[in-house]
């Protein structure tokens, strides 16, 4: 698999077909793993580093996980933001140095980081709203890479990590969520301030130091220590239905009490996607928003939920540089995105090979 390969095909995490991804946009679980046997990445060598990777590559290879690798060390700055806005890579692994890399799946389900802040951060996701079977998923392949790696684990403490407030279980149980109706109804500070006193933390599309973008937030736990990883997903599972049902009360109110002008802005919203001839990035997160939660409120009814959902990654500044094949100033990505929505959004079907290769792939890995 090569970079190239990833700008023709999207994550099954986008495809909008697990249960309530109405609002849940995908389930992730992130595992932090360390080997036994070097120190924390930011003590380790250049030497060291290089023979993690070296120790994972063969892990992967005999447990024969069908998962491509790439050299992130060996990127450019381009092809780094672009692992980004995929959700492949951590924006610290992205911008760290040294030897680390990314293994990944076909399907964009599994990605594991190698070298970030800790040798290992596996992670996996799916789309919709399905810990269990995110959990049972990594759980196995948790237990396959374990069979080839000595982990750094105390029989007090459990799993031994870089940063403190991951030992235990290592553990981050996540849900990607879309609350447009709880931000227009101004309810969404005060959903965050409950959260956050049960120690769940509210964080960007992009993780830890992001902010919001196109109304969409990550909910994940703060606790790893203590608690065991079914105990830590079941508060997910029971805090969230309740986050989704004060977001669909909220979108209720939107279309009882504020239907034609909620009906004018989606309408809008569609239209300015699909005519302008230039639209910065902030625009078109917050225009998708508004046409996402118009769908899955019945006010359009030409265009998939899957089709939105790519299109909030497939704008992103990387993605357009790479479809072109160059890389753009500002201005230029602006007139790109706008193009590639217009095409998009004539059919609601990718465009074809031929416009994403049109000048030829730059920074393959």
């Amino acid at each position: 698999m090569t970079l190239d390969d990833l700008t023709k095909s999207s994550g099954e995490w986008l495809r909008g077909t697990g249960p309530e991804s109405d609002i849940v946009m995908c389930s992730r679980i992130r595992l932090a793993r360390n080997l036994a046997d070097f120190p924390f990445t930011n003590r380790a060598s250049r030497s060291e580093k290089t023979e993690i990777e070296a120790n994972f590559r063969a892990a992967i290879a005999h447990a024969h996980l069908e998962l491509s690798y790439l050299d992130v060390n060996g990127l450019g700055t381009l092809d780094r933001q672009f692992l980004v806005e995929r959700q492949i890579v951590s924006r610290e692994l992205a911008n760290s140095d040294g030897p680390r890399g990314v293994a990944i799946s076909s399907q964009e389900n599994v990605a594991i980081m190698v070298n970030e802040e800790d040798h290992l951060r596996v992670q996996y996701m799916l789309s919709g709203f399905r810990l269990p079977e995110v959990w049972e998923s990594i759980n196995h392949l948790d237990d396959q890479l374990e069979e080839q790696l000595a982990y750094a684990f105390s029989s007090e403490l459990g799993y031994l990590t870089a940063c403190p407030t991951n030992v235990g279980t290592g553990i981050r149980v996540g849900v990607m969520l879309h609350l447009p109706g709880l931000v227009q109804t101004k309810q969404i500070d005060k959903v965050f301030r409950a959260l956050q006193k049960i120690n769940l933390a509210v964080r960007g599309l992009y993780g830890e130091g992001s902010q919001a973008s196109g109304d969409f937030y990550q909910i994940s736990n703060q606790q790893t220590l203590g608690k065991s990883e079914p105990e830590l997903i079941k508060i997910l599972t029971d805090v969230v239905p309740q986050v989704l049902q004060y977001e669909r009360n909220a979108r209720q109110t939107l279309l009882t009490e504020r239907r034609q002008h909620l009906h004018d802005q989606v309408s809008r919203a569609y239209g300015v996607l699909k005519t302008a001839q230039t639209i910065s990035s902030e625009e078109t997160m917050l225009l998708l928003s508004s046409v996402r939660m118009g769908i899955n409120l019945g006010l359009i009814d030409d265009l998939s939920i899957a089709t939105v959902n790519e299109l909030f990654i497939q704008t992103q500044p990387a993605f357009l540089q790479k479809l072109r094949g160059s890389e753009l100033g500002v201005e230029e990505r602006n007139v790109e995105r706008a193009s590639y929505l217009r095409r998009r959004l004539s059919n609601g079907r990718q465009p074809p090979p031929t416009d994403l290769t049109r000048r030829g792939p730059i920074g393959d890995a």
